[in-house]
């Protein structure tokens, strides 16, 4: 029997949005612990994977979210964070059966576009910095991300995807080239093999892009715990800037 995931206090605000396409948003807010006046702050999007789907704007809590802002707080870092559930029987990015590629990289996905509009409409209300809007996401999010990627390449100053693929299509990630992006993926990984993140990365490096990888070897498909208990890729992820 598995166990109802604790939570405290401290972690994000259970909130609700209504989209303009009509898509309903449950999401996880963190904000800053102390807002300056007249001071921007950072924005993370955060994309779960398939295990937290569910409409109980809980159970996406269980990876990634705490460690990512125990470590902004540790870095001295205070950010925002948005974080969407995706319903159980959908995903962020349509893929093929083999788990290798986006089903069709080009296709708006409207959850996502729901999502992104979220974004939008909490960065003009709340005090943003637009150069410094950061996405990040795990398996299904992994996938979500690099989805992203291509479809609103201008959108975000850096991502981290963590095992999860996309589309290596030329056309496709070399719209987003020039984004900084630091990908991580377990090299013994059953369940999205490592291949998904390579062929992005070789894909990349031949489009002119610049992107960092970090295979964990031995390491299965749970490589986020790794990732976001070092601080280093958060510091990484915070340092970007849009031009």
């Amino acid at each position: 029997m598995s166990l109802a995931l604790k939570v405290s206090a401290a972690d994000p605000t259970a909130e609700q949005w209504k989209a303009p396409n009509g898509i309903d948003i449950p999401y996880r807010l963190a904000v800053p612990e102390k807002v300056e006046p007249g001071k921007t702050y950072p924005l993370i999007l955060f994309l779960h994977g398939a295990g937290e789907r569910g409409d109980d704007n809980t159970k996406h809590l269980k990876h990634g979210i705490r460690p990512i802002l125990e470590n902004a707080a540790k870095l001295g870092e205070p950010c925002f964070l948005i974080a969407p559930q995706c319903p159980a029987e959908l995903w962020w990015a349509d893929l093929d059966d083999k788990k290798l590629r986006l089903k069709d990289a080009t296709a708006p996905n409207p959850r996502l576009e729901a999502v992104l509009a979220l974004v939008d409409d909490f960065s003009k209300s709340h005090p943003v910095d637009l150069k410094r809007l950061y996405i990040t996401g795990i398996s299904m999010g992994g996938f979500g991300t690099w989805f992203i990627l291509g479809q609103h390449p201008d959108k975000f100053a850096a991502a981290l995807p963590i095992c999860g693929g996309g589309d290596p299509a030329p056309e496709i990630v070399s719209k987003f080239k020039d984004v900084p992006v630091w990908t991580f993926h377990g090299d013994k990984d059953p369940t999205v093999p490592v291949a998904a993140t390579l062929d992005l990365v070789a894909a990349l490096e031949k489009a002119g892009g610049k992107p960092k990888l970090t295979v964990y070897p031995g390491v299965q498909h749970d490589s986020w715990t790794q990732t976001y208990a070092d601080p280093e890729p958060l510091r990484w992820l915070l340092s970007q800037r849009k031009k």
